[in-house]
This record gives structure tokens, C-alpha cells and sequence, in this order.
């Protein structure tokens, strides 16, 4: 089984609302931070296998969105601009001025909202199996969404992987069961989806940007991500064969080793 890294440092950070946020932080040196933003009801444990690498050489800071993992979730209306101004909460907290961002599906929304509405918070843009706006997403074809009956959670992995690795997808599973997201923060999440678009803002994005996306997903088209890649100025997209929705579990090394490298450029410049 793929050990959950031991954070360098864990803390609450205490919202105005009373709500608490869990987060840590892994790894260290000069480069500069690394923010993970998780998908709907996952939680650090699911960044698990790209925390080793991501935080080779860089503080990589993971926080559980309210809902979510270790983080309090209360059931009370929910908006983008709610998750926003918890992850510059988390921000100030840990005294971060500004960091790369890197968002992954819900995680991925929440990273396009904050900087088009705090620019000067983000250095960089990791955009991972996401869209911007639900309304007008590109659609999967129904047949590509259907799972075994009974296992809806096997539609998160290309079709092919998930018959060829039947343990690693258990022990994806095992894992993320640790810590349950309950039916409520689920829907309050969603509700925050439903009501948010972005499309017509991309333009406005200023930062460096990269666009990750598995070729099968079965949950965001890929089209969406080619779509970001369109409207998002000087924005770079990299298709990661065969994966689905969670291609940071399936090909984790091939997806950091292509935000390293973009995160690299960055840094140095180009």
C-alpha cells in the first residue's frame, strides 16, 4: 500500500464562521509554495501519491475544503466564493503572499475563481480535470459514465485501468474511506458547482497556466480541458493517455514530473 506522507507541520485554521479547516504541509526548500486544491469530497490522503514528489523541493501546502476530510462540515449554504476565501484563509495563515496554485476538478474551479477575483495571490496555475461551469461544460457521452451497478466509484478511472489494477483502485477506495464526506456536504458542494461559470472570464487570467486532463475521463470531458486551453491566454495542456478523472492516482509520476516541470519554467523565468 502507498503510505500517506507525514507532514513536515498539521494545523486547524479557524474560519470566522467557526468553521475549522485541516490543513499540513509537506516538504520544503527554495522553491516557491505549492497549494493543492482536492475535488469534491476528497481529501490529502487522495494527493498521497504525488505529495512525495511535489514536495521535493518546494513547501507543498494541502488543505481539506469545508466538507471535506478532517475539516469541520457543516451543513449551511455553500458558494464558490465561500471556498475562495477559505483558501486565502489557509494562505494567511501559513503567511503566504502568493503560491503556485494547483486545483483538481471542484479544486480546479475553486483555482479559476481565486485568480480572476485575487490575482495577486497566485504566482502560477495547475489545472487538473476540471471545467468552468457546469451549464455550459462539455458534456460525457452517458454510455462513457456508466459504472458496474453497484460501483459508481470505478467510473473515476479510464475503463481500462481499473480492470487491469483491481488493488490499486481497492486501495484507493480503502483510503478514502477513512475520513467520509457526508451526504449534506456533498449537496452544498454541488450547490456551489451549480451555480458558478467562469467561461466567459478565462480571458482575464494573467498568470501562467497549465492544463492537465486524462483522455478517458468519465466525469469532465476532455473536451472541457481543451477548451480551458483555448481561452486561457498563453495556457499549455498536457493529455495524459488512457487516464480518467483521477489521473493523479493512475499516473502519478507522469503528471508531476509535467507540473514540476511547469512549475520549473516558471520559476526560472521562460
Amino acid at each position: 500500500m502507498t503510505a500517506v506522507p507525514t507532514p513536515a507541520e498539521s494545523r486547524f485554521v479557524e474560519r470566522p464562521d467557526g468553521v475549522r479547516l485541516y490543513v499540513e504541509v509537506h516538504g520544503g526548500g527554495p522553491g516557491g509554495p505549492l497549494v493543492l486544491l482536492e475535488g469534491l469530497g476528497g481529501d490529502i490522503p487522495g494527493w498521497r501519491r504525488s505529495l512525495p514528489h511535489l514536495s521535493e523541493r518546494r513547501p507543498v501546502i494541502a488543505y481539506d475544503f469545508r466538507g471535506n476530510g478532517r475539516s469541520d462540515k457543516p451543513d449551511r449554504p455553500m458558494t464558490m466564493e465561500t471556498l475562495v476565501e477559505d483558501t486565502l484563509a489557509v494562505l494567511d495563515a501559513m503567511a503566504v503572499d502568493r503560491a503556485h496554485v494547483y486545483g483538481q476538478s471542484l479544486g480546479g474551479m475553486v483555482a479559476i475563481e481565486l485568480v480572476l477575483t485575487h490575482p495577486a495571490r497566485v504566482r502560477s496555475l495547475v489545472l487538473g480535470a476540471t471545467h468552468a461551469g457546469r451549464a455550459r461544460a462539455s458534456r460525457v457521452r452517458p454510455d462513457l459514465r456508466k459504472a458496474p451497478k453497484g460501483k459508481p466509484f470505478l467510473a473515476l478511472y479510464g475503463a481500462d485501468f481499473a480492470q487491469a489494477n483491481p488493488d490499486h483502485v481497492a486501495e484507493d477506495l480503502l483510503v478514502g474511506s477513512r475520513n467520509p464526506q457526508p451526504p449534506h456536504a456533498r449537496a452544498r458542494q454541488g450547490d456551489a458547482v451549480a451555480a458558478w461559470d467562469a467561461w466567459d472570464r478565462l480571458g482575464g487570467i494573467r498568470v501562467p497556466t497549465l492544463i492537465l486532463h486524462g483522455t478517458e475521463d468519465r466525469l469532465v470531458a476532455v473536451a472541457n480541458g481543451r477548451r480551458l486551453d483555448s481561452l486561457i491566454p498563453d495556457a499549455r495542456l498536457v493529455l495524459l493517455k488512457g487516464t480518467g478523472h483521477v489521473y493523479h492516482s493512475e499516473r502519478a509520476e507522469d503528471a508531476d514530473r509535467a507540473v514540476l516541470s511547469f512549475l520549473d519554467e516558471v520559476e526560472a523565468g521562460r
